[in-house]
């Protein structure tokens, strides 16, 4: 990795935007962006009828847009839908849209956040179009010669509902965006920019910035804690390993530990089981997307004033074929000292986060949420909109679909089906790392179980949308950073069942 290489440009762009919330009607305030419901009356400000945006196309549908050309100012009527449909995620969604039809301008105004939402308050939809705004302006430009993108300086919103709480949800808003678009900046980064030691590198600068402790173990600290699936799958590379542990104490009173563990291949070519060279293979740069949102979410736990112990593990390497690269029918002995026979090298995920889980345990966390681009088999089932959910507790369920359902970060829960368990016993070893050609979701979930014990756990598999193929609401494309605010809003969640 390169000493003069940022791969985090958005951390300080977003620290340089400010955020506004201001009364209907005040002095020299005038919206750029203006809600218009799919019924009822067109905002007056819009300066056309109903049937005059409907002549042009625009309905009102939820997250479409329509620029009125004005002497003075243009006008961007967004889309909210029926007023009974409204929530934060629409919202969100629209804010997103508004965003991009007003791509040329870098202080945004807008009355989105005065739209009422049924799930939702003053602060939840300031929160929600601060977020919107900004994730759907974001662009990965740092690699680029030049750039003709126009970067957001202020978010203006204009509400009708208490000012002082649609201010607090704005700043909040802002926070959990620089989040996700931090988690985007890693995720997007090529691989021979960031490998594992760089990612340390990274790490080491934000704890720093944000008031976290970190301890870095590098290959020969791996050995000599035993971490044996970390090291197996480094075994292919050029590049070390590392095992990145930051921790986040808050300034006052800790009533809980709990542990995040993140998957962080910088690369993953499969190993000896060589991925095929498609477009998925081409986006396996992004296969420490996990690594990323932890390590993002875990920057603003302090902003947040999260009042719970968060220590987050981080399991980092790249993939690759080797005369020394581990090999099919190779067995490792774990942090743990359970043993593993290699079945297949591209069932790497798994491997390196049984020794994050391991260390997560011994330092006693209260509970863990791990979060991977694990499985093609989660693709498969849930697409590239939802994560899967599967865990041994119904409480930590709960609260991940929860800062789900806040962040519009979908998950989809599926079953702990222990009588799949059997399909990964070993000749040779305590486990095989794979479990056969069906429940492929599942059944790396019960691998992962056998290294969490009874620690209530939420696991979370993001191989689905952890991109997307297009600019899609607040989802740009490339890497969506999704993971990050849902961790984030966790962490919160989690600290008000204690």
């Amino acid at each position: 990795m390169s000493t003069t290489f940022d791969p985090t440009p958005s951390v300080a762009a977003t620290r340089d935007v400010r955020v506004r919330a201001v009364g209907r009607g005040e002095a020299g305030v005038r919206a750029l962006g203006v809600a218009v419901p799919a019924t009822g009356a067109v905002p007056e400000a819009v300066g056309l009828s109903r049937e005059g945006l409907a002549a042009w196309g625009f309905t009102g549908k939820a997250g479409s847009t329509f620029t009125v050309a004005r002497p003075d100012t243009p006008v961007v009527a967004v889309g909210v839908g029926a007023p009974d449909d409204v929530t934060t995620a629409v919202l969100r969604d629209a804010a997103a849209a508004f965003g991009r039809a007003a791509a040329r301008e870098a202080v945004l105004v807008t009355d989105l956040a005065a739209v009422p939402a049924s799930d939702g308050d003053t602060a939840a939809a300031a929160q929600a179009v601060v977020e919107g705004v900004l994730l759907g302006r974001y662009r990965y430009d740092v690699l680029r010669s030049s750039s003709d993108a126009v970067a957001v300086s202020e978010v203006v919103l204009v509400v009708d509902g208490d000012v002082a709480d649609a201010q607090q949800g704005a700043e909040r808003g802002l926070v959990l965006a620089r989040a996700a678009a931090l988690s985007r900046d890693l995720a997007g980064t090529p691989a021979g920019h960031l490998t594992a030691p760089g990612l340390a590198d990274v790490a080491t600068r934000l704890a720093a910035a944000t008031g976290l402790q970190i301890e870095v173990h590098d290959k020969a600290a791996l050995v000599e804690l035993g971490c044996g699936g970390l090291l197996g799958v480094n075994a292919g590379s050029v590049e070390e390993p590392r095992m990145i542990v930051l921790r986040y104490v808050p300034d006052s009173g800790a009533d809980g530990h709990l542990g995040f563990v993140g998957k962080g291949i910088t690369y993953d070519s499969g190993g000896i089981s060589l991925k095929p060279s498609n477009a998925m293979h081409a986006a396996m740069k992004m296969d420490m997307s996990g690594a990323g949102a932890v390590l993002a979410a875990m920057t603003v736990l302090r902003e947040l004033a999260v009042p719970v112990r968060v220590s987050a593990y981080l399991a980092c390497t790249d993939n690759m074929p080797s005369g020394s690269a581990t090999k099919l029918g190779d067995v490792l002995t774990t942090r743990s000292g359970r043993t593993i026979e290699v079945v297949n090298t591209d069932a790497e995920g798994r491997l390196v986060m049984a020794d994050a889980i391991a260390l997560a345990r011994e330092a006693g966390v209260d509970a863990i949420v791990d979060i991977a681009t694990l499985t093609g088999a989660c693709l498969a089932a849930l697409g590239p909109l939802s994560a899967g959910l599967i865990g041994n507790d119904d409480t930590m369920a709960e609260v991940v679909e929860a800062a789900a359902e806040r962040t519009d970060e979908r998950v989809w829960r599926l079953p702990l089906d222990r009588r799949y368990r059997p399909w990964m016993e070993s000749e040779v070893a305590d486990i095989k790392n794979l479990g056969g050609e069906f429940a492929g979701a599942i059944t790396a979930a019960l691998f992962l179980a056998e290294w969490v014990g009874d620690v209530p756990w939420a696991h979370l598999d993001i191989a689905g949308p952890m991109r997307s193929e297009k600019d899609d609401a607040w989802r740009t494309k490339g890497a969506t950073g999704y993971g990050a605010r849902l961790l984030a809003e966790v962490a919160a969640g989690w600290a008000a069942t204690r």
